[in-house]
């Protein structure tokens, strides 16, 4: 019935089939490991160090899309406080979605070493045109 499939490819040895398959096998297991486990593991470490690294004065949004400043941190909860009437509600640290005031922290730590980089390089530049002069 499956004859068609298997026309002139059946192996002399049936194990000789199984070991031109572990090649294959690993390199499968490998692209996994690599797309898909790999990436997800570093997203929940970032994700965990996030909210782990929440502390008062902070501006934060949860993943109902709530945005406010924090006002209390506890072990496994934080409390924010909302607008202008300073509504206060208490979230799980696992709704929390951003941190806006380390982004901005982020944001300008790395301008900061962009802007030092290019004073190095032109202040090498400028050694160098110097050095040529001479």
């Amino acid at each position: 019935m499956f004859y068609f499939l298997t026309e002139g490819t059946v192996p002399a040895d049936p194990s000789a089939g199984l070991l031109g398959m572990l090649p294959m096998l690993l390199i499968m297991v490998a692209v996994f490991y690599f797309m898909i486990i790999r990436p997800e593991n570093k997203r929940k470490k970032e994700a965990e160090q996030l909210r782990s690294s929440i502390k008062n004065g902070d501006k934060v949004t949860t993943i109902g899309g709530i945005t406010g400043k924090v006002v209390d941190v506890k072990e496994d909860r934080f409390v924010i406080e909302t607008g202008a009437d300073q509504v206060r509600i208490e979230f799980a640290k696992w709704a929390l979605s951003t941190n806006e005031t380390a982004a901005e922290a982020a944001k300008e730590a790395a301008k900061k070493a962009e802007e030092d980089r290019a004073k190095a390089k032109a202040a090498k530049k400028a050694a160098k045109a110097n050095k040529d002069m001479l």
